[in-house]
């Protein structure tokens, strides 16, 4: 797959509706399928959740995962998917949170580009979840529009690797 347009097709073959969870893309990857004509009939919406509050509240991240993995880490990526998975009729999910900065040894902060990606669907009576961190170069923005490609990107792949789980 190598635009956002055949993500969108791809939906639409397989009669898939998405939502979002984002965290670090602050609702660029719902905003990135939006901006395709015809998406309407394969986007549900989406959550941005920046906060711990909110990525407990809105999504039922439990505070124990916050705590023990970070707010930037696969764990938190699959229980934001779950959650919207649980409250939305959308068939897929996209979930997106990752580290816009790090402290070095010095103290000072720099842009270490991991972003955490999570894939939870309905498969038949099968729910399932799949995960993986990416690193980007770049500034936080150019950051955050590299993770939204790279969600629509691999959403074949996220399928393919759920439905051989179910």
């Amino acid at each position: 797959m190598q635009n956002i347009e055949q993500a969108v097709h791809f939906l639409e073959k397989y009669n898939l509706v998405l939502s979002t969870a984002e965290s670090a893309t602050a609702g660029l990857l719902a905003a990135t399928v939006a901006a395709v004509p015809g998406c309407d009939g394969v986007l549900e919406g989406g959550f941005v959740v920046y906060s711990k509050r909110a990525m407990q509240t809105s999504l039922g991240v439990k505070p124990e995962t916050i705590e023990t993995y970070g707010m930037n880490s696969e764990e938190v990526a699959r229980e934001m998917a779950l959650g919207v998975l649980m409250t939305s009729s959308a068939d897929i999910i996209l979930a997106i949170t990752g580290a816009p900065t790090a402290d070095d040894k010095r103290g000072q902060e720099v842009y270490d580009g991991a972003m955490c990606f999570a894939c939870a669907t309905r498969l038949a009576e099968h729910q399932g979840v799949t995960s993986e961190t990416v690193t980007f170069p770049g500034d936080n923005n150019e950051r955050r529009a590299a993770a939204a490609r790279h969600a629509l990107l691999r959403l074949p792949y996220y399928y393919e690797r759920l439905r051989q789980t179910s």
